[in-house]
C-alpha cells in the first residue's frame, strides 16, 4: 500500500512513517519547516526498510494551492495513494479569554481546516479508484483542555470531519476514522504539559502509563488493511481508557 502522512517529521508522526515503512508499505509524508529532520527520517526509513519507497514534500496545509499541488505530485509520484493519514498539527497555549485572533486561526487553520484540505484532494482519487482510507489523528482533548480552547475545538472538529467523509463516502468504498490519542511523548505533548497535568495524566489513566507511539502505528496499519473494511465513522480511541473515565 502507498501512505500520505502529514506532519511527518517528529513524534507520532515520524515513528508512523518509520513503521509503514518497516511493515513493507510505501509512504509519502509531509512537513512545514524542518528539512534536516525530514532528511533523517528518509535516511532511518532506507536504512530500515531499503525496498519501500519513503520522499517528503514541503507543506503548509493551511494553504489549499499548495495541497492540492503536492497532492498532484505525490500521486503522480507514486502513480496511486491508498490511505491518507492526517496528523500535523499544533498548539497554542493560552485561556479563552487571553487568546487572539491569530493563534486561534493558526490552531484552526492547520489542524482542521489543513485536514480538510488534504482529504478534499484525495477524494477524486479515491472515488476514481472506488476505495481509500482516511485516518484522522485526534485527541482526549477533544472534550475540553483548560488553555488549549483552541486545540480542543480543532480536535473535537476532526470528529464531525470523519463522520461526515464515512455518511459521504462510505457507501463508494471510502473509510473515515478519527483515532483519540490520550498522553504520548512527544515535543507538542512536552511543551503543553505541567508537571500537575502529568500526574494527573498518571493517577487518572486507567492503564497509569503514557503511550507507546508504536501503539497509533499500529493502529493506523490496521485501518489501512482489509480487515477494517466495514470500519467506517468510528471514534477510536488509543488513551488507556481515560477519555471514558466519568
Amino acid at each position: 500500500m502507498r501512505f500520505f502522512v502529514t506532519g511527518g517529521t517528529r513524534g507520532i508522526g515520524a515513528q508512523m512513517v518509520l513503521d509503514i515503512v518497516s511493515a513493507g508499505h510505501d509512504v509519502a509524508f509531509t512537513f512545514l519547516e524542518r528539512d534536516s529532520e525530514a532528511s533523517n527520517v528518509i535516511k532511518r526509513a532506507a536504512d530500515i526498510a531499503p525496498l519501500s519507497r519513503c520522499r517528503a514534500y514541503k507543506l503548509d496545509v493551511r494553504d489549499s494551492d499548495a495541497v492540492d499541488l503536492v497532492t498532484e505530485t505525490a500521486i503522480d509520484d507514486f502513480t496511486e495513494i491508498d490511505v491518507v493519514v492526517c496528523n500535523a498539527g499544533i498548539n497554542r497555549i493560552a485561556l479563552a479569554i487571553a487568546m487572539t485572533n491569530e493563534e486561534w486561526k493558526d490552531v484552526i487553520d492547520t489542524n482542521l481546516t489543513g485536514a480538510f484540505y488534504v482529504c478534499r484532494a484525495f477524494l477524486p482519487l479515491f472515488l476514481q479508484h472506488g476505495r481509500g482510507r482516511f485516518i484522522l489523528i485526534s485527541s482526549v482533548g477533544m472534550h475540553g483542555v483548560s488553555g488549549q480552547i483552541g486545540y480542543s475545538a480543532s480536535k473535537a472538529g476532526l470528529m464531525g470531519l470523519a463522520q461526515g467523509l464515512a455518511k459521504e463516502y462510505g457507501a463508494k468504498g471510502i473509510t473515515a476514522n478519527a483515532l483519540v490519542l490520550g498522553l504520548f511523548g512527544t515535543d507538542l505533548s512536552e511543551a503543553s504539559l505541567s508537571e500537575s497535568s502529568r500526574r494527573f495524566w498518571l493517577e487518572t489513566c486507567p492503564a497509569q502509563r503514557i503511550g507507546r507511539l508504536s501503539e497509533v502505528s499500529a493502529a493506523v496499519l490496521f485501518l489501512a488493511s482489509v480487515g477494517a473494511d466495514f470500519i467506517n465513522g468510528q471514534l477510536i480511541g488509543i488513551n488507556g481508557g481515560l477519555d471514558r473515565v466519568k
